[in-house]
């Protein structure tokens, strides 16, 4: 084939090393992300990955200005396969690599936890398992506040970056979506084993959360509306993962003053003030995912599905209308009694109302839950399949979106079939519930496993299948190149 004439087809051995993805977004610039869905070390340049140790293993080196070869697409990029430097590895290239995602993590455990705690049919074996889940993931969050720490500390300027980077600024809010899962957990596990001293000290983290999350979620989508571009054909519902604190504060106000004893406990800690606060920042955050989904949906009507290794990011799409659900349902009928003994305004039927109109409310964005959900789940029946050549993806710490969001569906779930009444509902929740501790137990493994695996926390690596995707498709064009630059026959 002559150098002059156009590659029209692709060889057999490159077409299984480039994947079908559903849809290719194109080629972006050199000087823009190429990525922009948390893929782990997005940030992290050859200065922060320092040498430590006496590691004998190598790896090899992530991109300079002198190295770089005009295929990757992100400032780390993926390493050149020639002409590379070779260093050892230490603690400190591993603890570089960690990123927001890893808080992930976190929120699938705390909400594992808060899913065993909504299952109707109690028994002392299932709270002492959920208190077991709750504490774990204790320690997973002290984990992760330990090793992200470190890596701001040994690499100077890496803390404001992760804000910056289109691969892990919007998961910046995970730090806090975990705080907000701990909270939970804390009032479900915490508020009837103590006294009236904890109860006054959730109140206060109530508010302090109340703050967070507002500051958190608005101040993070100014800095990315400030600093970056999210091209159209690149959204995936993660664009709607700074709005997610908001959407905690139903659920912690509902579990919070349905923990509490009796009614003069919910008046002592002004719970009535802390329902209405819970709601009007519940709204807030459903409202903005909206308007976020809106764009979700003309993405997929021009663009077709996304990546195949972005698409376990469609699952976010399932918590909005879950935990709205679950956090407006529940204060009404559980909630709404204890917080209103008397009446509301002179109405001493305040409190049936308020059940009916959050009952059918909560019917109405149940069903738009469910329809999220079973859409995400049909985006994946390629990558469903095994031993699929041409469709797969590997481990990424965004599998945890497996996990979270879809516990927003279990506990939305529980909260309508109990203030229905509904024994079947009730069931179907609780296999649901089952279904997505195996799901979990899942995901954690593979996570363990692609560690040891050197597919997480390994400088010159992005944590998950997008790099090796992106990998294979470099390595596809420079053979196609050289097929093009070979003198015909």
């Amino acid at each position: 084939m002559s150098a002059s004439q156009p590659l029209r087809t692709v060889p057999e051995r490159l077409k299984r090393m480039l994947p079908e993805n559903g849809y290719e977004s194109p080629r972006l610039p050199d000087n823009e992300e190429g990525f922009f869905h948390g893929m782990g070390n997005g940030t992290h340049k050859v200065g922060e990955r320092r040498r430590a140790g006496r590691n004998v293993q190598k790896f090899v080196a992530a991109e300079t200005p002198d190295n770089r070869d005009n295929i990757g697409t992100s400032d780390t990029d993926l390493g050149r396969e020639e002409d590379t430097e070779i260093k050892t590895i230490g603690i400190r290239d591993r603890v570089g690599c960690y990123t927001w995602t890893w808080f992930t993590m976190t929120m699938a455990t705390g909400g594992i936890a808060n899913v065993l705690h909504s299952i109707p049919y109690r028994s002392d074996w299932l709270r002492i398992l959920g208190v077991i889940v709750f504490l774990f993931n204790m320690v997973l969050f002290i984990i992760n506040c330990s090793m992200i720490t470190l890596r701001f500390k040994w690499n100077p300027g890496s803390f404001t970056r992760s804000f910056t980077s289109p691969s892990e600024s919007l998961f910046v809010p995970a730090c806090v979506v975990s705080v907000g899962t701990i909270l939970t957990n804390m009032c479900q596990y915490g508020i009837p084993e103590t006294g009236q001293w904890f109860q006054t000290a959730m109140q206060v983290c109530f508010w302090a959360y109340f703050s967070l999350s507002v500051i958190a979620s608005s101040g993070m989508y100014l800095i990315i509306w400030s600093t970056q571009t999210f091209p159209i054909h690149t959204m995936t519902p993660i664009w709607i993962f700074p709005a997610y604190p908001l959407l905690l504060m139903g659920p912690i106000a509902a579990n919070l003053i349905d923990a509490l004893p009796d009614s003069a406990a919910a008046a002592r800690i002004n719970s009535l003030a802390i329902a209405l606060g819970a709601i009007c920042i519940q709204g807030t955050g459903f409202l903005v995912s909206l308007m976020i989904y809106s764009a979700f949906i003309y993405r997929l009507m021009t663009q077709k599905l996304p990546r195949e290794t972005t698409r376990p990011g469609m699952f976010v799409s399932v918590g909005p209308s879950g935990f709205t659900v679950a956090g407006v349902v529940h204060l009404g009928s559980t909630v709404a009694p204890k917080i209103l003994p008397d009446g509301y305004a002179g109405h001493a039927d305040a409190a049936f109302y308020l059940k009916l109109i959050s009952d059918l409310a909560g019917l109405w964005l149940w069903g738009l839950c469910l329809w999220f959900f079973l859409v995400s789940v049909g985006a994946h029946w390629q990558v469903m399949r095994p031993n699929d050549p041409e469709h797969h993806i590997q481990f990424d710490m965004t599998w945890f979106s497996f996990v979270f969001p879809n516990t927003a569906l279990v506990t939305a779930t529980q909260a309508i079939g109990k203030s229905l009444g509904s024994d079947a509902i009730q069931i179907f929740g609780t296999v649901m519930a089952g279904l997505l501790v195996l799901v979990w137990i899942f995901v954690f493994y593979m996570m363990v496993r692609a560690f040891f695996m050197k597919r997480l926390l390994w400088p010159g690596e992005i944590n998950g299948a997008e790099a090796l995707a992106e990998r294979w498709r470099a390595r596809a064009r420079k053979e196609a190149n050289g097929h093009l630059n070979q003198p015909s026959q």
